[in-house]
């Protein structure tokens, strides 16, 4: 049962509704934002010439570095009187990313987030467990109002301490989880470490994003933590988490909300506006926020977009599961890898667990490609006999069935995604688990 009434608009409604508050937004930014003025005269449009939301294209994109640039307040439509809350990126790679909220904006963010919650089949009855990142991180501010809005009971515990984590599974009951996919499978490891039967833990469905993960993770949680494991999708430019979320009906792509955050897909080397279905990169213009609305802003974020109604009776266009950012392509000897497409493939192999790292050198001239991945402690139990430790240095590669292994994802990693790669085979719990984002990729190439 959707959220609200808007979710299952019409498309002639729903159109109606992008056009007027595109229009609105045009001429808030133009008006407020001396960035987008700019940015608009230099490409010959004025707010007036936005007359419905096809007359998107005619509008300039806004780019990360467009942010960084403005830092810190530069494209606030908002006076610094009315802005009550302040988010910023980690800025690891230079100036951080801010972004602003008013009042209204909050109460936006809260409802799509209720939204979400709702499309994972979240009531009132639920005691929600928010193991995402308090902080500068909107992850979890956003996830916290989202579970109150719709009534849920909530646990703010954040992220990490993951012992207590599982110790509040076990006392609170919790029915909700949200975090990382990868927090979630490594809460999973330690659990079985502590020897916590999942017997005793209530939890039936979790709500994971901030990071990309393929449907083989989501079968691999399921499995293991007897959940229905739900993608969400957002970004802290545009408004945090809450942009989009698959139903627990389907599990069939992400509803965006698109009647506040309209989406584009684009070739991302051209700028083409591309059609319904085509893969590219997402682009989103934030319609409601008022605080600090940006107008075609590219994620680098790489998937596609379905107008279907869904079988849960939205009638918001679905995002298909994001298969990885554009700044995060690899290009190996010409061919493009996304570090999920590896993931994919890895976990075709029943043998070898998903934590693994790619790394990537340069020897001369020539890019070379390795993939460190852990195998299970079934199948390290299936070696005891042949191999004495667990200990790195006694995991002997070239013994016959790790050899065997070793070349089948090789060839499989060859026959899917085109590339030639090394595989490191390590014992289960050596590759460093993360309490947070998973860093999934080393490269050591020059820059």
């Amino acid at each position: 049962m959707p959220w609200n009434a808007e979710e299952t608009l019409s498309r002639p409604e729903l159109t109606k509704l992008q056009s007027e508050r595109l229009q609105r937004v045009c001429e808030r930014v133009y008006s407020r934002v001396p960035f987008y003025q700019k940015k608009f005269d230099a490409m010959g449009v004025k707010p007036t010439d936005i007359k419905n939301v096809q007359d998107i294209v005619k509008l300039p994109f806004t780019k990360k570095a467009d942010l960084r640039d403005n830092y810190p307040y530069g494209l606030f439509a908002e006076p610094l009187d009315e802005i009550v809350r302040i988010h910023a990126s980690s800025g690891t790679t230079g100036k951080p990313t801010v972004v602003a909220y008013n009042r209204n904006d909050i109460n936006l963010w809260a409802e799509v987030m209720a939204r979400t919650f709702t499309c994972a089949g979240t009531t009132k009855k639920d005691v929600v467990q928010n193991a995402y990142g308090y902080g500068l991180f909107t992850g979890g501010l956003g996830a916290h109002y989202g579970a109150e809005r719709v009534g849920a009971a909530v646990i703010p515990i954040s992220g990490g301490n993951t012992q207590k984590q599982i110790l509040l599974l076990q006392d609170f009951g919790s029915t909700v989880i949200t975090c990382t996919p990868s927090f979630a499978l490594y809460i999973y490891d330690v659990a079985c470490e502590m020897k916590i039967s999942l017997d005793t833990i209530k939890l039936r469905v979790g709500l994971f994003g901030a990071e990309p993960w393929t449907e083989e993770m989501r079968h691999e949680i399921e499995e293991r933590l007897r959940i229905k494991a739900i993608d969400i999708y957002g970004l802290s430019e545009i408004i945090g988490p809450g942009v989009s979320s698959e139903c627990v009906e389907a599990q069939s792509g992400l509803h965006v909300n698109e009647d506040h955050f309209y989406p584009e897909i684009i070739n991302p080397e051209t700028g083409e506006q591309l059609p319904y279905g085509q893969e590219g990169e997402l682009v989103i213009t934030s319609m409601s926020r008022e605080a600090m609305p940006l107008i075609r802003y590219r994620t680098g974020d790489i998937t596609s977009l379905n107008p279907e109604k869904c079988v849960c009776g939205r009638t918001l266009v679905r995002m298909r599961r994001v298969r990885g950012r554009a700044d995060d392509m690899l290009i190996i000897r010409g061919v493009n890898v996304f570090p999920s497409q590896v993931e994919s493939v890895l976990l075709r192999s029943e043998e070898v667990a998903p934590h693994y790292i790619i790394e990537v050198n340069r020897k001369g001239r020539m890019d070379e490609m390795n993939v460190l991945v852990e195998v299970t402690p079934k199948f390290m139990e299936k070696m005891a006999s042949k191999v004495l430790s667990t200990d790195l240095k006694d995991f002997v590669q070239e013994e016959e069935e790790l050899v065997h292994l070793k070349r089948e994802i090789q060839k499989n990693v060859k026959d899917i995604i085109g590339v030639n790669t090394d595989i490191t085979l390590r014992p289960p719990n050596t590759i460093q688990r993360s309490e947070g984002k998973a860093k999934r990729v080393i490269d050591n190439r020059p820059k």
